[in-house]
């Protein structure tokens, strides 16, 4: 039996795979990657290592043992079929017949079109039969604190989500609960909705951002058609620009508050609060 890791060296698998380092052998850790090299500080520690890639269906085959517990963390290619890519994991871990599939979803409440991919996953997944777990994660601190060069260049963070709040945490906290699950008993069929501790707005944001930095730093409220321009004369795609402000809007409309306190009680800690993370993002 082996946990699998999929995604093991983008930014959240890393956090879990260093967490279940700690909690059990390397040698019952399978960590799936695209590239060997980019993994090579995990194999000398005695992480087992398998090649795949969510575009290659065939790289799948036989990579999962009855009675594994995988964890499937969403593709990072937003735009791209990920339902598709999904599918070709859970299709892989049903032949095999593994003990769980947990996957990293998206808040139920979240309506914007970022979720359409988590939602069809889910489906695909309830539909397999494999015994399950939907990791709905919130907003991570990181989206905003790894983002801090233009906010500190204009001395304004630029938002198109009026006063609306969010319940974000950091990918560590995430990924301590993804490791609770695939170290623990008793989480099959379960839906979690995990966010942080202490929902905030972005004026509240900026005005922690104030206080560390020394600055006078604002909030710049603006439309979501405003928002959506400013990414794309960033240089991101058209589409993806769209996508991203579209979860302003949500955020506005309250749809990334989640207070169910799931997050805290798997990992069994407070969730790490924002000005932490804003705090490690000026170290760097």
């Amino acid at each position: 039996m082996s946990i699998v890791v999929t995604g093991a060296t983008g930014q959240l698998g890393r956090h879990v795979v260093e967490q279940l380092l700690e909690k059990v052998p390397a040698d019952q850790i399978t960590a799936v990657v695209r590239n060997a090299e980019k993994a090579a500080d995990l194999a000398d520690r005695g992480v087992k290592i398998a090649l795949a890639d969510y575009n290659a269906p065939a790289s799948f085959d036989g990579l999962f043992s009855a009675g594994d517990k995988v964890l499937l963390i969403s593709g990072s290619e937003v735009g791209n079929d990920r339902v598709g890519q999904h599918k070709i994991v859970i299709n892989a871990a049903k032949a095999a017949d593994v003990a769980l599939l947990a996957y990293t979803s998206a808040p139920g409440s979240l309506t914007a079109a970022l979720a359409d991919d988590h939602r069809g996953t889910e489906e695909a997944l309830l539909a397999s039969g494999l015994p399950y777990v939907l990791l709905r994660n919130g907003w991570y601190h990181e989206n905003y604190t790894e983002n801090l060069a233009p906010v500190l260049q204009y001395n304004a963070v630029t938002q198109a989500a009026g006063e609306g709040r969010v319940s974000s945490a950091s990918r560590a906290d995430y990924a301590a609960a993804a490791v609770a699950v695939l170290t623990g008993e008793g989480h099959e069929n379960k839906t979690y909705e995990l966010g942080g501790d202490e929902a905030w707005s972005f004026a509240e944001y900026a005005a922690e951002l104030s206080k560390q930095t020394g600055k006078e730093i604002a909030y710049n409220p603006v439309s979501v058609e405003a928002f959506t321009g400013i990414l794309a004369g960033a240089g991101l795609p058209e589409p993806l620009a769209a996508i991203i402000a579209g979860v302003d809007a949500s955020v506005e409309k309250g749809e990334l508050v989640v207070s169910t306190g799931d997050l805290s009680r798997l990992t069994g800690r407070p969730t790490t609060p924002l000005a932490d993370a804003i705090a490690a993002a000026l170290k760097n």
